[in-house]
């Protein structure tokens, strides 16, 4: 035998082969958002890493070649990421194995310090193709655009990104720089593609409307695994009270016409998303489950090791979350009826009620910033807190009358739908909006303090520091060049005071916002 045909028979005899068809399972939650306890609802609880814990070690042994991932925003929401800054979420993260997380919005809320000791305690990585952090010192080889996890003898390429809007909405800091989202997630799988890795997920913190946008944009991913829009996707028929999005999955042409699913798995840990993937020898997507996600019941028994896990967690903050500081008579939803948020409204007048004393004639709170409703009957501390969870402080801004038309415009820009920019006003200050006009010439009838807004008038309002400082793109509040300070007044201990003084609360709709559509 000549050297040449010895060589290339040695050759295709190292040379692996390809399998018929790959089958990977992926496990995944989003938007975790600090709640290691169970949540209430109306029909029993859901959620809790002790649950969560026992249905990943079951799903492990049950499933074809398992991965674990998370979609972000695991910051933020209760008092124990108010009292371990995602510490205690990580620690459970770990002991469950999960693989790669995306970086979340949420995670940058309090500047990059807090992530960057999460990353750095992390046995998984921290994932986002889409920010370059090579300035800051802190996350620097921290955040990483992706990785490649090895599972039955296969290469797995995960790719991260984060929504594109992270500046105006939390706290990344100078020296955290967005790239193109686009151009910098297909860099990222193109460079997975080129090491031979040709089943590629990715792990997005964008929302689900710009996951399956962005899915039909790029080449060669195969699967999304989504978060930020909190939504459930999927079919429930035995939960009548579980509104659904659409398919588990949704399925998604590419831009060369190729299939990619995209999943999400709701909020909060309340369902466990299983995704059962099957991949065809070339690595493209062959056929796969339609399940729901899992909800995370009290049919499924706590780990022990986790629930002894969140008991030592829970003891330091015990005490200060049962703390009862006052009553509402009715319940107080988080959710606008025709733009007017009751919740929203009580938040508004904590505010005022705070700085009056300073000056202030008005406050108004970002809807986005409404994080939970309060149910009638005690309220605690801990539920204020989830009410108001971002330590947000409250911020004296002199405002002139078309500045504060031109926040309200911006806040209507997104109707019908608004966004967490829409502002809720304090007691004797409202307007109304025709949903139906071009955005900017939405807002009419406006008035301050009862009399109408006269734009050439100068102001003084309350609003907390994520707005004044822009957040939600209000730029016209950040840009504002009247005198602004600070009071050091944090939201949470405005509310608290203020459902102490006012208890028990009847709240009921006033018209602070009328919609027209």
């Amino acid at each position: 035998m000549t050297a040449r045909p010895l060589a290339l028979l040695l050759a295709i005899a190292a040379a692996p082969f390809a399998t018929a068809d790959f089958t990977l399972t992926i496990l995944h939650t989003n938007d975790l958002h600090g709640h290691v306890e169970p949540n209430r609802t109306r029909q029993f609880d859901l959620g809790g890493y002790a649950r969560q814990a026992t249905l990943i070690r079951r799903l492990k042994a049950e499933s074809t070649n398992p991965i674990l991932l998370n979609a972000g925003d695991t910051f933020q929401g209760t008092l124990y990421f108010n009292v371990y800054v995602g510490l205690a979420d990580l620690a459970f993260m770990n002991a469950a194995g999960y693989q790669a997380m995306a970086a979340g919005n949420h995670e940058f809320d309090r500047g990059p310090a807090p992530l960057a000791d999460f990353a750095r305690l992390a046995k998984f990585p921290v994932l986002a193709a889409n920010l370059d952090v090579s300035k800051e010192p802190l996350l620097k080889d921290l955040i990483k655009p992706s990785t490649v996890i090895e599972v039955g003898g296969e290469k797995v390429g995960v790719v991260g990104c984060v929504t594109t809007d992270l500046p105006t909405i939390a706290n990344p800091g100078p020296n955290v720089t967005m790239l193109p989202l686009r151009e910098s997630v297909q860099g990222a799988v193109d460079g997975l593609r080129a090491q031979g890795v040709d089943k590629i997920v990715l792990l997005s913190h964008i929302g689900f409307t710009q996951d399956l946008e962005l899915a039909g944009q790029l080449r060669g991913v195969d699967v999304v695994v989504g978060g930020h829009s909190h939504t459930l996707l999927g079919r429930y028929p035995q939960q009548p009270f579980l509104t659904s999005r659409g398919a588990y999955p949704t399925v998604v042409k590419d831009a060369d016409g190729k299939t990619t699913l995209v999943a999400q798995a709701w909020e909060w840990g309340k369902v466990f998303g299983r995704l059962e993937v099957k991949f065809d020898a070339s690595g493209e997507v062959e056929s796969w489950t339609d399940e729901a996600p899992i909800l995370v019941s009290p049919l499924i028994e706590e780990d022990p090791t986790i629930a002894a896990m969140v008991a030592a967690f829970a003891r330091p903050i015990a005490t200060l979350k049962a703390e009862k500081v006052g009553s509402v008579t009715t319940t107080l939803p988080r959710e606008a009826v025709d733009g007017e948020s009751l919740m929203g409204n009580v938040i508004a007048d904590a505010m005022l009620a705070k700085t009056v004393g300073m000056g202030s004639v008005a406050a108004f709170m970002n809807a986005g910033g409404v994080r939970s409703s309060l149910e009638a009957g005690d309220v605690t501390f801990g539920d204020a807190i989830e009410v108001q969870p971002f330590n947000n402080s409250l911020v004296l801004v002199d405002l002139t009358g078309s500045e504060i038309l031109a926040a309200l415009e911006h806040g209507a820009s997104r109707a019908p739908q608004f966004g967490g920019g829409l502002l809720y006003p304090s007691a004797g200050t409202s307007y109304e909006l025709d949903a139906t006009k071009p955005a900017g010439s939405r807002v009419t009838n406006a008035r301050i303090s009862g009399a109408p807004l006269d734009p050439s008038k100068t102001y003084r309002v309350t609003l907390n520091s994520f707005t004044a400082g822009g957040g939600d793109g209000h730029e016209a509040l950040r840009d504002a060049k009247g005198a602004r300070t600070d009071t050091g007044f944090l939201d949470i201990d405005a509310l608290v005071e203020f459902v102490k003084a006012k208890s028990p609360i009847a709240a009921k709709p006033e018209g602070r916002v009328k919609v027209r559509s």
